[in-house]
């Protein structure tokens, strides 16, 4: 009686499905992470804090020495998830949708930032996960480079941001509850603020490579105290990128509230039917079991 009243009401109820991970997230994977993610703030923000007379600000190398490393700690933490679950049906689902997004990406090339790749990676890493959602940012932006000749010192630069973004979508509360349009909301306002924090990081790459000759008000002045060139930072983001990165960020928000619900379901019935966490097992007794339900 108890087991027939806990069926009828789960019937009642509203289904609830746990959130997929594709890709699992152990201690080696998230130290790996942090440890990318360490590296590439102290790539990104080094010039902000070193001292010039150390010769450290105007090394020329300096920027090609994290280009070279970064790739090398990502494969670190691509071996490290993958010894921890990265099957052969999540890493389909990768190069699926890292095909998608490389090819996606050129469209909006030149375009005053209009880059739909956004909105894949924000839905996808809310559907799948900050384990998968980094993988799959970093690995489109490799694809989409070598898609597009967009080879260079950037690049490397470009991953850890695009990995960023996914997995802090993957990172959202309520993955296994909320649904709908305060979902949709939630992920629409994220993707805006990712757009906008996508370029600000960006351009904190290429400003302080580019050492004068932008005008005293917004170059890059090594050594001078942080407070003063963050205030040349910010203004010179206001001049240079503010309307890509609007309209990185309208293009992303338009697309998650029209398209949007469609692909979430469509990423949620694949990943259900592809059931990355189900272990494989072999029975021997299988078949026997099996002969009653055969018709």
């Amino acid at each position: 009686m108890a087991h027939g009243g806990a069926g009828a009401h789960r019937a009642r109820g509203a289904p609830v499905t746990a959130q997929v991970r594709a890709v699992r997230l152990g201690p080696k994977s998230v130290a790996a992470l942090v440890l990318v993610g360490v590296t590439g703030v102290l790539a990104f923000g080094w010039p902000l804090l070193a001292d010039p007379q150390s010769g450290v600000a105007h090394a020329k190398d300096a920027p090609w020495l994290f280009a070279a490393l970064l790739p090398l700690l990502l494969g670190v933490v691509l071996a490290t998830i993958s010894e921890s679950g990265l099957g052969a049906k999540a890493i389909a689902m990768i190069g699926v949708l890292a095909a998608v997004g490389a090819a996606l990406r050129p469209l909006g090339a030149g375009t005053a930032g209009l880059e739909p790749t956004f909105f894949l990676m924000v839905v996808a890493g809310r559907v799948l996960g900050p384990g998968f959602g980094y993988v799959l940012g970093s690995v489109t932006l490799f694809a989409s480079a070598l898609l597009t000749g967009g080879v260079g010192p950037w690049m490397p630069f470009q991953m850890l941001s695009m990995g960023w973004v996914a997995m802090g979508a993957g990172l959202l509360p309520g993955a296994d509850r909320l649904r709908g349009r305060a979902e949709m909301v939630m992920l629409a306002v994220y993707g805006a603020v990712a757009a906008f924090a996508y370029g600000f990081v960006m351009n904190l790459y290429g400003w302080a490579a580019i050492v004068g000759g932008l005008g005293s008000g917004i170059s890059f002045v090594p050594g001078d105290p942080l407070h003063e060139n963050l205030a040349r930072f910010l203004a010179y983001c206001l001049a240079t990128s503010m309307g890509w990165d609007l309209g990185r960020a309208v293009i992303t928000v338009v697309l998650t509230l029209t398209v949007g619900p469609t692909v979430l379901k469509a990423l949620r019935r694949a990943t259900r039917k592809a059931a990355f966490e189900a272990p494989v097992t072999f029975d021997s007794g299988a078949e026997g079991a099996s002969g009653p339900s055969k018709p």
